[in-house]
């Protein structure tokens, strides 16, 4: 006998279907609790694409405003609500960066104020800040693909099978992004270190 094909499994419900369902119905106490079980995920999507608070915070208002609008148009089964609402969150972010006219986010040191806690802080903490910063401006330099791929499976922590049904791509094209994103971020950040490395040597002589 044929071994069973893990697709040939009766797909499990969508999560979301119920809430979902009840914001189609015009369900007030739906869209709140929508909002509440989604917002910090989009938000943390739309915030690294963007590098931009304020913008990430309209890009999640009008990802909302969609669902309420077109709730009653998604039909279970045909894609998950996840991956719906998180394609319509990319659209809109990129959509902003095209109005921008380029596609990298914005690590200017205004960008960065309101990230950062002005107060003293402990070495340590000071450090790891150092390091954040210094991948979020890796990032930037990224393909847009790329960053959309690492985004999706690092700080999304989505799967590749739903990465890449996200993307529109296979697993296989995917696991290629990130090959070549990490190969990128790694050659960036050792370069960032060997500058700091030789300043640090001149500024001791």
């Amino acid at each position: 006998m044929a071994n069973k094909n893990k697709w040939d499994d009766v797909k499990e419900p969508d999560p979301d279907a119920d809430l979902v369902a009840r914001v189609a119905r015009q369900d007030a106490a739906a869209v709140q609790a929508l909002v509440a079980r989604k917002l910090p995920r989009l938000l943390s999507l739309a915030t690294r694409l963007l590098g931009d608070r304020d913008e990430a915070r309209d890009v999640a208002q009008d990802v909302f405003l969609r669902v309420w609008k077109e709730a009653a148009q998604w039909r279970p089964g045909e894609a998950k609500f996840d991956t719906w609402l998180h394609r319509v969150a990319l659209n809109l972010c990129y959509d902003r960066l095209r109005v921008r006219k380029h596609l990298a986010l914005d690590t200017s040191e205004s960008a960065m104020e309101d990230r950062i806690d002005p107060a003293p802080q402990p070495e340590g903490i000071l450090l790891d800040r150092s390091r954040q910063k210094r991948v979020q401006a890796a990032v930037a330099t990224l393909p847009p693909r790329q960053r959309e791929a690492l985004v999706l499976q690092y700080y999304q922590e989505l799967s590749n099978i739903d990465a890449a049904e996200l993307m529109g791509v296979t697993v296989d094209a995917l696991e290629s992004l990130l090959s070549r994103a990490r190969r990128t971020l790694r050659e960036q950040l050792r370069s960032d270190a060997l500058d700091d490395q030789t300043a640090c040597q001149e500024k001791q002589r």
